[in-house]
C-alpha cells in the first residue's frame, strides 16, 4: 500500500487571479499530511484564517503523486 501524503502551503500572491507568490521566502508551510482528509482541514483553517485578503491563497499538494513517476498526470493537473 503506497502512502498518500499531502503537504499544506500558502502565502500572499502577487496578483490574485494568477499563483506566483509575492515572495517565497515568506511561504507558509502548515506541514504534511498522511491522508486527503486531514490535509484538507488543515487548509480549510487555514484559508479562514485569511479569508479577508483576497491575495492570501492556501494549497494542497499531492506528493504521493510526484513518487509515482510511472503514473501520468491528468489534464487538469498540467501546469503548462
Amino acid at each position: 500500500m503506497s502512502q498518500r501524503l499531502h503537504l499544506v502551503f500558502g502565502g500572499e500572491l502577487i496578483d490574485p487571479t494568477k499563483n506566483a507568490f509575492k515572495d517565497v521566502d515568506d511561504i507558509h508551510i502548515v506541514g504534511m499530511f498522511p491522508n486527503y482528509e486531514s490535509a484538507f482541514n488543515a487548509w480549510k483553517s487555514e484559508a479562514q484564517k485569511t479569508v479577508d485578503n483576497a491575495h492570501m491563497r492556501y494549497f494542497i499538494a499531492h506528493i504521493h503523486r510526484l513518487r509515482e513517476e510511472g503514473v501520468e498526470a491528468s489534464s487538469t493537473e498540467e501546469l503548462g
